[in-house]
């Protein structure tokens, strides 16, 4: 393999292995200046849409946590000794020698970063990357280095006082600022100069601004400019989405994101935060209603305050219509004269919950169930609508009476089960199947928060309250039935979804920011 190859092949992948988790950096230590280095953010354009900030070095309980999680998901006992014997072991084959630690590890600082310069037809195009570097003359050589052994030829640039080197391919290379620092061609390399002495990410407000509470534990930061991507993709937003947009508050050219990685020792945390919500982000504590839906479970999901979020879709879906099926305007009067008042109806709700039941194709079932804070109108509304259901000789309509009243529908082209809407109490639950939708009307059966794998996905979410919850064997193997036999990419894949104790996602808002937390729970 010629030197160029290895140059080619390194950084890259010193990058792509570090946003799946397997740093370089796991296995040793840094040189004695460690985390001495520019940020990455400081070379890269104010502008820039897509911007990655990866930790290339971690060290103490991120260190730990990274090795713990790979002995646990892959048997892997020492991931960093592994990707440095799999480079090693590839140069080897090629006829090249490669020692990463005499050549690499004395100059390699803690992070690195990389950001995407346009997005255009679906795809960005323009990359730059920077790594940090404890020392630059080290860096500088080993990048000689490579470019002495390659067959290829390479030009030779400055810019600014700063030397750099072009690729045939046109990738260019230079070291400054303490940053080993390369890009997709020459003009994309020297904005990042141009970065580096003057407008920059890391001194963007938008960007400082979102990444500023970020967790010290995370290994893999990536920030988004939601605007300038839609901005970027010619992308207009028509003027009913726009009105509905503006009603809720929210200015998607202002919108940012961020989301963190972080790994813990027998899970995998996803951090999200950002302002596309808008003024009023939704917010609340659906909590107990999760917990308290049935314990067998494959997945389940609750939304707080829904009635108002209900209430406005109500509102958009009337004033629009149905083509075809119902004028604008008409919907809410309609369904009125019918006795079901949509308004009144969406002003009583509160939380709501979904849950998916079932280890197979023919017992898949579950319900949406909504509380209500008016017990007597939860049950005239399900009456109502099955009154309305009956007068209009919907075939397969069957009252339900008994504790939990209302009705069902079955017809052939509804499967094996019914479409069931009943009310108990405070609750409106609408399923498929009728055992499925009562159970969470069974006081006498466990709920969620009785499983223990819940009970973990709680405490590791801390204050966060829980939204959303997946049961990692439960979900698997309800998989396991639908995939058909030979799908090479899912079998290859269940030997880590094995390990997947459960998915827990929870969520919060404050001012104008929406934050979310993604946990993949390892057995």
């Amino acid at each position: 393999m010629p030197g160029l190859v290895k140059l080619r092949l390194f950084l890259p992948a010193v990058l792509t292995a570090l946003v799946a988790l397997f740093a370089v950096g796991c296995g040793g230590g840094g040189g004695e200046d460690g985390g001495s280095g520019t940020d990455p953010a400081a070379v890269m354009p104010a502008d820039a849409p897509f911007f990655t900030n990866l930790t290339i070095r971690p060290e103490g309980e991120t260190k730990q946590n990274i090795e713990a999680l790979a002995k646990e998901i892959a048997g892997v006992d020492d991931l960093g000794e592994l990707i440095v014997t799999e480079l090693e072991t590839s140069a080897s084959d090629d006829g090249e020698k490669f020692d990463y630690e005499k050549e690499v590890e004395p100059w390699l600082g803690e992070e690195a970063g990389l950001f995407l310069e346009e997005y255009q037809d679906e795809d960005f195009e323009g990359y730059g990357a920077a790594l940090q570097t404890s020392d630059e003359d080290a860096a500088r050589e080993f990048v000689d280095k490579q470019v002495e052994a390659s067959d290829e030829s390479f030009e030779d640039g400055s810019y600014e006082g700063v030397d750099f080197k072009v690729q045939e391919d046109e990738t260019t290379i230079g070291v400054f600022e303490g940053l080993v620092v390369f890009a997709e061609d020459e003009t994309i390399f020297k904005s990042m100069v141009d970065a580096a002495g003057g407008e920059n990410l890391a001194g963007a407000e938008t960007y400082s601004s979102a990444v500023a509470d970020v967790p010290d534990e995370s290994a893999v930061d990536t920030y988004v400019d939601i605007g300038a991507l839609i901005k970027e993709a010619g992308g207009e937003i028509d003027s009913d989405t726009r009105l509905f947009l503006d009603s809720v508050g929210i200015e998607p050219e202002e919108a940012t994101a961020v989301a963190s990685l972080v790994p813990g020792s027998d899970n995998l945390e996803i951090d999200l935060s950002t302002n596309l919500s808008g003024d009023d982000p939704p917010s609340g504590d659906a909590s107990e209603l999760l917990g308290e839906l049935p314990g067998t479970s494959v997945g389940a999901f609750a939304s707080a305050e829904f009635g108002k979020r209900f209430s406005e879709g109500i509102d958009q879906i009337d004033k629009e219509g149905i083509p075809g099926e119902v004028p604008p305007n008409q919907l809410k009067k309609t369904l009125k004269q019918a006795g079901v008042d949509l308004e009144s109806i969406a002003g009583s709700i509160g939380d709501v919950g979904l849950y998916v039941t079932g280890n197979s194709p023919s017992t898949l079932g579950g319900a949406l169930v909504m509380e209500s804070d008016d017990a007597t109108q939860a049950k005239n509304t399900v009456s109502n609508i099955g009154l309305f259901l009956r007068k209009a000789n919907v075939p397969g309509y069957t009252r339900i009476n008994g504790e939990a009243s209302g009705f069902s529908i079955r017809t052939p082209e509804l499967g094996r089960q019914p479409v069931v809407v009943v009310s108990k109490d405070s609750r409106i639950a609408i399923g498929y199947g009728l055992a499925p939708t009562t159970a969470v009307f069974d006081g006498s059966g466990k709920s969620l928060s009785d499983q223990p794998a819940y009970k973990e996905a709680v405490s590791a979410l801390g204050s966060t309250p829980p939204t959303a919850f997946v049961d990692g064997p439960a979900a698997l193997k309800l998989a396991e039935t639908m995939i058909p036999a030979g799908e090479e990419d899912f079998e290859e894949a269940q030997q880590y979804l094995r390990k997947i104790d459960y998915v827990a996602i929870g969520s919060e808002a404050s001012d104008d920011l929406a934050t979310a937390k993604l946990i993949v729970g390892v057995k």
